[in-house]
């Protein structure tokens, strides 16, 4: 999830491996015609939206399109027209599953050369999430605080989180029907739907991480149907959804270490060690101690991993994540951690979890013997410790899930006129190899890869050479042009890493980027966990 849409959802504008590969399958079999009701607009009750000049209302869907007459689902929906020229709507996902997208109407301003303004923006909550009806819930406390340790290294802490995980799933039963009609095939209907509501033969789609794959799907069910289509951070669709999570555990044990050695750069400013090496030992020193007595009564092993795992999705905040590390080993200062970990936690309010779990437990059958698991997650482990067993737990409702799995769409882009794609190259979340694939199953699209950078979903981030390339491909459908074989068709500079307010002049300045992001995006930036 893009870090701007991230906290657009986080400040209520906007009210993951070495196993099986699932069965590819063809769309699924014609449903009968569905013709959706005009959306009736009325104002919107976030002030974001309502300061953007958005209206909002709700498009009402079949819960099951085979049975177009039957129970219905209601999509909470916002639109900030457009004011120059008319080039069509722009439907927005931010990704998740499970991401909250109503506020994201907004988006069009933050194009650059006013790209965007040709647009209708449409922001959306997807079936399930958020302000859409009914949401889903299952256990709201399931984030609390000092939870059994990730790691697994007894018998009895392996099982309680099964029985944890087991809980969850079954607390998600309540849920009813909701939860048979919630994969990624009937959220891109309901996209289609939107599009008929909205009186409008084609769509332009701006979809980020998971909104990646949507975007995929959707290309492939109605490719006639989409005109622009820009895909930031791309799902690797040989891999949704059990092996995209291990191969996320190794890629994020990557992006950690850069982290640590960018702590260790700075150590003017935190003293926390001056290699990387040195970083890293400390932290797992931390996390060892925690476990045995968590911060404040409440920050333990798992929440610390937590805080910093948004280290290895962005560079945005890596200075907050490392003055509350400096906090807690030179001061003792465990509320920082506390805030870090409410921001991106939200205790009490599980509905992303939820939906997460639902899209993916559905979309595919994932392994049900624990013992593959075990054995995939350990071998993982060794490899990449630092966030495995947590992706691991974070996943494990699927083995339980109420609901029957389908199998995959088959992802085929060939009749897609046209796509951007953009992918930063070591991005943790959504591997660059997922960027690369989804080129060559669209061959009418161009990829803008960012050789090293860390950053998921950084575009409409200030990096004035993606920015401005997708403000030409919005303004006139122009794309980079298309490279010879398996790699990206053009590159940029990554989202710089930042430098920290009292650096020494022996750092490199070299860091500091001429890109800004406006001041309005910094005051959204808030810190949210994502997972794809």
């Amino acid at each position: 999830m893009n870090r701007f849409v991230a906290a657009l959802a986080a400040t209520g504008l906007v009210a993951s491996t070495l196993a099986m590969a699932p069965m590819a399958a063809a769309a699924p079999a014609a449903a009968p015609e569905f013709t959706p009701a005009a959306i009736s607009w009325g104002p919107c009750q976030t002030q974001g939206l309502k300061n953007a000049g958005a209206e909002c209302g709700f498009l009402v869907v079949p819960m099951d399109y085979a049975k177009p007459a039957g129970e219905k689902v209601s999509i909470a929906v916002s639109r900030v027209k457009h004011t120059t020229a008319y080039q069509g709507i722009m439907v927005v996902n931010p990704g998740g599953p499970g991401g909250s997208g109503l506020g994201l109407s907004v988006l069009g301003k933050y194009v650059p050369n006013n790209a965007g303004a040709a647009y209708d923006w449409i922001g959306f909550d997807p079936r399930g999430v958020g302000s859409s009806k009914p949401a889903l819930t299952c256990d709201g406390n399931y984030f609390s605080y000092n939870r059994p340790d990730y790691v697994p290294t007894t018998p009895q802490l392996e099982k309680t989180w099964l029985d944890r995980s087991k809980g969850y799933a079954k607390a998600c039963a309540k849920n009813g029907p909701l939860l048979e009609h919630i994969k990624t095939t009937d959220v891109a209907q309901d996209v289609d739907s939107l599009r008929k509501a909205l009186g409008e033969k084609q769509i332009n789609y701006y979809g980020f991480s998971y909104g990646t794959y949507l975007g995929q799907v959707y290309g492939t069910m109605f490719p006639k149907n989409v005109r622009r289509m820009v895909l930031d951070s791309n799902v690797d669709p040989r891999k949704v959804w059990y092996q995209a999570n291990l191969d996320q555990d190794v890629a994020f044990d990557a992006n950690i270490k850069v982290y640590f050695d960018w702590v260790a750069k700075y150590d003017s400013v935190y003293h926390l060690g001056t290699s990387g090496s040195a970083v890293e030992k400390l932290w797992y020193a931390q996390q060892k101690k925690l476990d045995k007595t968590p911060a404040g009564g409440v920050i333990g092993s798992d929440e610390w991993t937590d805080v910093f795992l948004q280290a290895g999705y962005y560079v945005f905040g890596w200075e907050d994540m490392a003055n509350a590390f400096a906090g807690w080993v030179h001061d003792g200062d465990w509320q920082t951690l506390k805030e870090l970990y409410d921001s991106s936690n939200a205790p009490g309010d599980d509905n992303g979890f939820a939906v997460y779990n639902a899209v993916q437990c559905t979309d595919t059958q994932w392994p049900t013997s624990w013992n593959k698991w075990r054995f995939d997650n350990w071998i993982t482990y060794f490899r990449a410790p630092f966030e495995t067993w947590g992706n691991a737990w974070f996943n494990a409702p699927c083995v339980f899930w109420p609901a029957k799995a389908g199998k995959p769409v088959n992802v085929d882009g060939g009749k897609v006129q046209s796509a951007l794609l953009i992918g930063e190259e070591l991005d943790a979340a959504t591997p660059f190899a997922g960027s690369l694939e989804v080129r060559k199953r669209f061959p009418n699209s161009s990829l803008i890869g960012a050789p090293g950078g860390t950053t998921h979903a950084g575009s409409l981030n200030g990096v004035a050479c993606v920015d401005n390339a997708v403000a030409d491909y919005l303004a006139t459908g122009k794309l980079p042009a298309r490279k010879s074989g398996n790699r990206a068709d053009a590159e940029c500079s990554p989202v710089p890493q930042p430098v920290p307010a009292g650096a020494t002049a022996k750092a490199d300045r070299s860091d500091r980027s001429t890109a800004k992001l406006p001041a309005e995006l910094r005051k959204l930036v808030g810190a949210q966990l994502t997972r794809s």
